[in-house]
């Protein structure tokens, strides 16, 4: 989706709150896969996805080009509620309670979870590489697992790393060459 597209996205949902289905529509699943790619955990997934997408329901009207696209923004906000769910021992989503009470974001609650599960768990039981590679991931500190994940998993380049996670391109660069040697180390 083009900027100006986006732009006139964010205008439209500042005064039609429904207009966000078509965000929800285009960004859900990139960046739902990024979360369950992050935790292996569907429903862990899923709630932490509701919550990234209900906070930026929330806040769309707030939102401002300072320089990183909607899409970085979505994953920022991933990014924050991953880094929340690692930090803590118990998960609880804060917002899950608006979003049960929300009718505009109702398509949350009626997709057709079984089969999207069974596809999102057999693309997992299917990859042992992957697998193995993620256990290893996840013992190492999360500044790592951001950057090798987005790298690696959502295929983003450095530069659009760097305008997710609100890092210097060059910091980007060298936690990539450091977590990926400690990954090699593991195995």
């Amino acid at each position: 989706m083009s900027p100006e597209q986006q732009s006139r996205l964010i205008d439209q949902c500042r005064t039609n709150p429904a207009a966000f289905g078509e965000v929800f529509d285009y960004w859900y699943k990139p960046v739902f896969g990024y979360i369950m790619r992050r935790t292996a955990d569907y429903d862990l997934s899923r709630d932490i996805a509701a919550e990234t997408f209900l906070k930026a329901f929330l806040k769309i009207g707030s939102f401002r080009w300072r320089g990183i696209s909607l899409s970085a923004w979505l994953y920022r906000i991933a990014s924050n509620e991953l880094n929340m769910y690692y930090r803590s021992s118990k998960y609880q989503p804060q917002s899950l309670q608006q979003l049960l009470e929300n009718p505009q974001m109702e398509k949350l609650l009626h997709q057709d979870a079984d089969d999207e599960r069974e596809i999102l768990e057999g693309e997992l039981k299917a990859h042992n590489d992957y697998n193995l590679i993620r256990i290893n991931l996840l013992k190492l500190d999360i500044k790592y697992q951001e950057v090798i994940a987005l790298r690696y998993f959502e295929q983003k380049t450095n530069s659009e790393i760097s305008e997710i996670l609100d890092k210097n391109e060059g910091t980007v660069k060298s936690l990539l060459s450091r977590g990926l040697e400690k990954l090699r180390n593991m195995v």
